[in-house]
This record gives structure tokens, C-alpha cells and sequence, in this order.
């Protein structure tokens, strides 16, 4: 009998483990404004689903989740004018949650690294 092995790179790897962990933090700290699948929640909170809002803004993004937010965001084709609390999410849980929203609520590849979590948290406004 022969075995077949499937072997994972250490990138597939380390953005599996970085999803696991943000997808625990999303239930902890996002689910219940955001939605169980990042869907929204109708005029009041605005869906994660948005993959152009996200790549557009992803350098502030770690900057929204940690500082929160206020003023008027267009997300889905949709105007959302309801402030964002801060978060006292650690730079490693940001780069999770990013992690997990980017590859599991939107299907993609990217991960959302330590290092570019802590060098965008830099450049907040």
C-alpha cells in the first residue's frame, strides 16, 4: 500500500495558523457588529466582504482596528457613518483578524504579516 503526503509550504502554513487564531479573535471582537461571515449588519455596521474596500485601504486597516474609526466610510457601494471603537488588540491579533478576514471570509491568499501589521500601526493619523 502506498501513502500519498501532501506536503505545505511554510507560507500555506503560517496563514493557516494566522486564520485559526484570527478567526477567534473575529468571534471575540467583531462578530457582533460585523456578522458571523463578515456580512454586516444592514445600514448600522458595513460587511468585511468588500475585497476592493479592503485592498484599497489596506494600509489603514490595521489603523481602523486599533484605533477605531469615526466619519463617513462608503463599503460595498453603501455610505456607513457609525463610529468604530478602539480595540486593545495586540499588533499579532490585528495581523491575525486581518489574516482570517482576507483568506476565509474573502476567499483569498494574502497574509497579513507581523511586521506589515507594526510598520502600517506607524503610520496611523
Amino acid at each position: 500500500m502506498t501513502a500519498l503526503i501532501s506536503c505545505q509550504n511554510e507560507i500555506d502554513i503560517k496563514t493557516a495558523q494566522y486564520a485559526v487564531n484570527g478567526q477567534k479573535v473575529f468571534m471575540t471582537h467583531c462578530q457582533n457588529c460585523h456578522g458571523q461571515k463578515g456580512e454586516g449588519l444592514g445600514n448600522l455596521y458595513p460587511p468585511l466582504t468588500d475585497t476592493v474596500f479592503l485592498q484599497k485601504n489596506r494600509q489603514s486597516l490595521a489603523c481602523i482596528i486599533k484605533y477605531g474609526t469615526s466619519g463617513e466610510l462608503e463599503v460595498a457601494g453603501k455610505k456607513f457613518n457609525n463610529a468604530m471603537p478602539a480595540s486593545n488588540l495586540s499588533s499579532i491579533d490585528i495581523a491575525y483578524l486581518l489574516t482570517y478576514i482576507n483568506t476565509k471570509i474573502n476567499k483569498g491568499k494574502d497574509i497579513y504579516t507581523l511586521e506589515e501589521v507594526e510598520k502600517n500601526l506607524q503610520n496611523c493619523r
